[in-house]
């Protein structure tokens, strides 16, 4: 990744002509990615992986990955198969955000055995050994775990760059684990992790990569940020993203102060803007008016 990247994220909605316009608005305004939420239960949703395979055809330069992909219904050794074959089929412009699972009650829906919470992340644990090994061309992948297993497959090219593994951590367990195994992080929504609890958070990160030996400037933050870019918006602007989960509603002024503090007030390299509403003129603001205030402050 370049010192900081910009993206979007986009709904899976069956409105395609809306997605191609946002995507081709976020393709040519300069970002670096686009975010596809992975909701396999909702009925009015298209596939993620589906959608993000579809879209990389149309695109040439942007990156995306699932925000973030549900595993109890993505068993790992077929989501290593799909994303490493997006991440060949495009040219190394395919990630992987995941997540343990969140609605429960949802996904059980489908078929799948409930989890606690300390099941789920042990699985997620589980199943990014058995991806990473399905990455690697000529290896004979067994594993044999609490929750998943596989017997003598054979690992397999996932294209270059590399396949980077986001997770999208909430909890103290779950951001050890990002410090200790992910390649990033893909922070929650403040809907999901407030404010105030983002710089506990990064330093749990820290302190995990640390008592593993890494380096804690190599695991990847994404800042995920809900709002709208007002028309107009000049001046210092008085928004501020400190404490609760109300989304950010200020002009490109406001948006591009809180996104300079939150680089340079915890270590955020990657900023994802949620419109409140999806559509092509958020984009543009973002892609137009925000995010050259922001470089242009932390050049």
């Amino acid at each position: 990744m370049s010192e900081y990247v910009f993206g979007v994220s986009l709904n899976p909605t069956h409105d395609l002509s809306l997605a191609h316009d946002m995507t081709d608005a976020a393709e040519h305004g300069g970002l670096d990615l686009i975010g596809i939420q992975d909701h396999p239960y909702v009925g009015d949703f298209l596939d993620s992986f589906a959608l993000i395979g579809h879209l990389l055809t149309r695109t040439t330069r942007l990156r995306f990955f699932p925000n973030v992909a549900n595993l109890p219904l993505r068993p790992p050794a077929m989501l290593a198969r799909t994303a490493g074959t997006l991440n060949v089929l495009s040219g190394g412009r395919f990630e992987l955000g995941i997540g343990a699972g969140g609605y429960w009650d949802a996904i059980i829906k489908m078929g799948v055995p409930r989890r606690s919470a300390a099941e789920a992340l042990a699985a997620l644990e589980e199943a990014i050994t058995v991806m990473r090994g399905m990455w690697s061309p000529g290896q004979n992948v067994r594993f044999d775990g609490d929750y998943y297993r596989v017997d003598g497959v054979q690992g397999a090219e996932a294209g270059t760059p590399p396949i980077n593994v986001w997770i999208g951590a909430q909890g103290p367990r779950s951001l050890a684990l990002t410090g200790r195994v992910a390649n990033g992080w893909a922070a929650p929504i403040p809907s999901y992790l407030p404010y105030e609890r983002w710089a506990g958070s990064n330093q749990i990160i820290d302190k995990a990569a640390e008592d593993a030996g890494r380096d804690p400037g190599s695991v990847v933050r994404l800042a995920q940020v809900v709002g709208t870019v007002e028309a107009g918006g000049s001046g210092p602007g008085t928004a501020r993203m400190t404490t609760g989960a109300d989304p950010l509603r200020a002009g490109a002024d406001g948006w591009a102060a809180e996104l300079t503090r939150l680089a340079t007030e915890q270590p955020f390299t990657g900023f994802v803007f949620w419109p409140e509403r999806q559509s092509v003129d958020q984009v543009r603001r973002f892609t137009e008016e925000v995010v050259p205030l922001v470089k242009a402050n932390l050049a």
